[in-house]
């Protein structure tokens, strides 16, 4: 808007003390809203977050805020339908393609795998 900077501090300064920015609601809203419109899982939320240098405690409050249960049936409701679609793979194929998809989700390896594991022997 090329303003001069003591304008632009001004403002800025209004807008923080007037409650419109504020890193604590933008962490919450981003972590409720990329977890259930997207299904991102704990990682990929935190690492968007720490692009957006927010600090690392904010980060986990609104990690904290989103229920575990929920987080645990998204991550299921997530992977059956995954794997259902990965339709005519080669095994190997199939489990490189799912272990791929839920990373870049942003979902724990661990989980990724016990839940290869699982959906493998059926």
């Amino acid at each position: 808007m090329e303003m001069i900077d003591a304008a632009v501090n001004q403002i800025v300064v209004s807008l923080i003390s007037d409650n419109f920015l504020n890193e604590e609601r933008f962490a919450f809203s981003y972590a409720r809203g990329k977890f259930s419109q997207k299904h991102y899982g704990k990682i990929r939320i935190q690492r968007e977050l720490k692009l957006r240098d927010i600090h690392p405690k904010l980060i986990q409050k609104a990690l904290d805020q989103i229920d575990s249960t929920d987080f645990d049936d998204a991550f299921e409701v997530l992977a059956d339908k995954k794997w259902e679609s990965l339709k005519n793979e080669n095994v190997l194929v199939k489990k490189k393609k799912f272990f791929d998809y839920m990373v870049y989700r942003g979902w724990e390896t661990e989980r990724i795998y016990d839940k290869l594991r699982s959906l493998s022997s059926r």
